[in-house]
């Protein structure tokens, strides 16, 4: 009745990452709506690897995966690198207390600990951001 199911953009991912042996990071509008900070959901999705750069076209999806540096994938894979991500791509000045509220909500003591593990993976603009976050989940 409602047709062929094209597979989601995560499996899709998954399924690229295991068969080439790379790993994988969202980025851009992706990996700001995966966090809830945007309720885009775009029909191109980018991702960064180490592996090669190209774009994929599974039905009417998109995926372009884009060759990075070993220090972003550092945190591939981890809710760290989808925070760094998303800010990134966010930008300074859109980044409001909405934003940082958002992600205060969102993210457990786990996800707190890991963004400090991985600060300095981060833009130093960025590296504030986290540490608020991280001092909120210490307060509660």
């Amino acid at each position: 009745m409602i047709g062929v199911l094209e597979p989601s953009v995560d499996s899709i991912a998954t399924a690229l990452a295991g068969r080439d042996e790379i790993r994988l990071q969202p980025t851009g509008a992706y990996a700001a709506n995966l966090l809830g900070l945007s309720t885009q959901v775009p029909m191109q999705v980018v991702y960064l690897t180490e592996g090669s750069a190209r774009t994929i076209q599974v039905g009417k999806q998109k995926i372009t995966l884009k060759k990075t540096t070993p220090r972003i994938m550092a945190t591939a894979g981890k809710t760290s690198g989808l925070v760094i991500q998303a800010l990134k791509y966010l930008g300074r000045d859109r980044v409001d207390h909405q934003v940082v509220s958002t992600l205060e909500n969102r993210l457990d003591d786990a996800d707190r600990r890991q963004l400090m593990k991985d600060i300095n993976s981060a833009p130093s603009w960025i590296r504030d951001i986290i540490r608020n976050i991280a001092a909120k989940g210490g307060s509660e």
